[in-house]
């Protein structure tokens, strides 16, 4: 199938651009004053409507997406340009969910709608920023913030107002059919319809769009038959309509139908079993259809809910029933958008090491140490006297004591090999 409604990519912001470190350089200037610039913030990542997609099926082939890098900065004390954002165009009705979190944080519920999810990481400071008065000519600067990737879940939940629901073959994509210009695939057998198919209705000066959801089975919520697949293509809708065989043509009980749908619903979301619902008793034309039809208003006498007969093959009925559902629709709020969180960004590195001893040097690992060695300039002595005192603030020294090392131990971080020094 071409219509891809689910899957998960990956997003990451641009990293920050290094500082630089230099010095002025000019004749019969004999010792220039340190000249680096800040690196360049890294691009952000956005979300965009893409009025022009209707599907998730380019993403199978494009996974990563990711914004560019900051330029470094350079000399002169000249900024590095910042990196260029990446915008993700996704079809309307798109939800993007963190999947480490399951925070919702991007919900494209409508045309034109924008959201920047990653910021760019800060540039590095240029060496010029470290100048005072006791140290005028520092070598260090700082590396632009690395950035870490996030894999996301790209949902698509069809954007409509009005969603069909009922077992198979019931006769949803007949009456999306012959009340709208879609022209769905129709025959006598179950699950004919495998993916939600739209069609917008024109009532007089009024219009609405239709959503045939595929037929769901007892046990859909559980994810028995198509289940969640696309159930959750009705959670945007403002209302529902039951449509159910009420000439109980395949020997099934048009009453029991109903619960069955009502009970898959709530199952799935309480929520969506609380929006406003209409039945269309189909297949009125079928002998039987009166008898049931009077079954299933007795037995839903004390509920709220409108039963319309129709018959989609003949078109009996089918007018009032979408004069009701214009009517309903002017008094219910627009399409439904979910309440949106900001992911919490963090850095490339993943903080915490591990201290293990290899031929009697002990070797320190981790995204700590990654951090700390990434950020040290060993040319520069203010750089060097941070590097040792974030050994300690970390914990390293002490987890070294721990495992057994003492004065004159070798110890290894990284490609880095020094004397443990008490």
């Amino acid at each position: 199938m071409n219509f891809v409604d689910k899957i998960h990519i990956f997003i990451k912001a641009g990293d920050g651009g290094d500082g630089c470190s230099s010095f002025h350089r000019e004749k019969y200037v004999n010792r220039g004053g340190p000249d680096g610039g800040d690196g360049g913030m890294g691009g952000n990542v956005w979300f965009v409507a893409d009025d022009n997609v209707s599907t998730l099926l380019e993403f199978r082939f494009s996974k990563h997406f990711r914004a560019g890098r900051g330029e470094n900065g350079r000399a002169k004390m000249q900024t590095g340009k910042n990196g260029q954002d990446i915008r993700i165009g996704v079809p309307v009705g798109t939800r993007v969910r963190d999947v480490e979190t399951g925070k919702i944080i991007a919900d494209v519920h409508e045309s034109g709608y924008e959201k920047c999810v990653l910021k760019g990481g800060r540039g590095g400071k240029g060496n010029a920023r470290f100048a005072t008065p006791t140290k005028q000519a520092p070598k260090y600067a700082s590396p632009g913030q690395k950035l870490k990737e996030y894999e996301v879940e790209l949902e698509l939940l069809t954007v409509a107002d009005v969603g069909l629901v009922g077992l198979p073959n019931v006769g949803k994509s007949t009456l999306l059919s012959v009340v709208t210009s879609a022209r769905p695939k129709i025959a006598n057998y179950h699950f004919t319809t495998l993916t939600p198919n739209l069609g917008v209705v024109k009532r007089y000066d009024n219009a609405f769009v239709l959503a045939d959801i595929p037929g769901l089975i007892e046990g859909a919520a559980e994810g028995a038959g198509l289940g969640r697949s696309f159930l959750r293509h009705i959670e945007r809708t403002r209302m529902l309509v039951h449509v159910i065989d009420i000439s109980g043509s395949e020997d099934r009980d048009p009453i029991e139908d109903y619960y069955t749908i009502r009970s898959e619903l709530y199952d799935y979301s309480p929520a969506l079993h609380a929006l406003p619902q209409f039945i269309a008793a189909n297949k009125m034309d079928i002998t039987g259809a009166e008898e049931n039809l009077e079954r299933l208003r007795e037995e839903l006498a004390e509920e709220d809910i409108p039963i319309f007969p129709i018959s989609a093959v003949t078109n009996e009925g089918l007018e009032p029933l979408l004069d009701a559902l214009v009517l309903k629709l002017n008094e219910l709020p627009k399409t439904r958008a979910f309440e949106e969180e900001e992911i919490v960004q963090e850095p490339q590195y993943e903080k915490g090491f591990e201290v293990s001893v290899e031929d009697g040097v002990f070797v320190v690992t981790g995204g700590t140490v990654n951090y700390i060695l990434d950020t040290t300039n060993d040319e520069d002595e203010v750089s060097m006297r941070r590097f040792q005192q974030l050994l300690v603030k970390e914990g390293i020294v002490d987890a070294l004591r721990k495992a057994g090392a003492v004065e004159g131990s070798t110890i290894r971080l990284g490609e880095w090999e020094f004397d443990f020094v008490e």
